[in-house]
């Protein structure tokens, strides 16, 4: 997922997130868009991030599965370069598992610590 950059609001943030699901089938990609929020602390600026995630899920992920709510703990920190770990479950029935952790890269100055939302739509 690239997430936009922006400012945090000390109790929080919200950005937008553009993802691309890609099966391990070989099956076409699929697009999600939506955004990705904090409620807790979060002081700074970031500037695009990228962050991607392992997908776990009971049985075959149909198409458009991944739309949905998701939500669990998440910390990240930056100067200049940084790093940050999401744990986020949701989507269909709370069925879907993203990562157990995720991977992020972003730039900027930034601390954030607290409980993480992700809302996605499928984009056809």
């Amino acid at each position: 997922c690239e997430v936009e950059g922006g400012a945090g609001f000390i109790i929080g943030s919200s950005k937008s997130v553009d993802c691309v699901y890609e099966p391990a089938s070989g099956a076409r990609p699929e697009h999600y868009s939506g955004t990705i929020g904090k409620l807790g602390i979060d002081i700074g600026v970031t500037g695009r991030t990228v962050v991607a995630w392992a997908v776990f899920a009971p049985g075959k992920v149909s198409k458009g599965a991944l739309k949905g709510s998701y939500t669990g703990a998440s910390a990240e920190a930056t100067v200049a370069v940084g790093v940050g770990a999401n744990v986020l479950v949701g989507g269909f029935k709370k069925g879907i598992n993203l990562q157990p952790i995720s991977l992020q890269a972003q730039t900027g100055l930034n601390v954030a610590a607290g409980i993480g939302s992700l809302h996605l739509r499928y984009d056809r």
